[in-house]
């Protein structure tokens, strides 16, 4: 089953822990060794491997491949580009940005329900925003 994305079609990734190289393969329309092709250029992708040595894709390794395809297929991407946008990309994180737009929008509903805060509580609140950083 195809989910739409954007103007594309993805496939759907099935529910499971973990994937074989051919499920991998299947889904992402790519060959066997293309996909360890990347695991050496992409050190984000790193499957385990089974005790007989079989890698073992999980979805985030699969969700993964399908982004890199589609940096390098799609968007026509370098290895070394599409490896770079990844990378910045895990620094920034695109949810983290989303997540602190919703936390300003958050505090500047909470300050009109609440008044203005006094300074013990906007010290308690720069601690625990500290707090929450470090364990990120």
């Amino acid at each position: 089953m195809l989910e739409p994305v954007v103007g594309e079609l993805r496939p759907e990734i099935p529910d499971k822990l973990y994937f074989r190289i051919g499920e991998v393969s299947r889904l992402a329309g790519i060959k066997p060794y293309v996909l360890r092709f990347w695991e050496t250029e992409f050190p984000a992708l790193g499957p385990k491997k089974s005790g007989k040595g079989h890698r073992l894709y999980r979805r985030k390794d699969v969700e993964l491949v399908l982004e890199i395809k589609r940096l390098l297929y799609e968007k026509r991407y370098t290895i070394e580009g599409a490896r770079k946008f990844l990378e910045s990309r895990g620094r920034e994180g695109p949810a983290k940005s989303s997540s602190q737009a919703a936390a300003k929008a958050s505090a500047r509903t909470q300050a009109g329900l609440f008044g203005n805060p006094t300074p013990l509580l906007e010290e308690i609140r720069k601690e625990l925003s500290d707090i929450l950083q470090l364990l990120r």
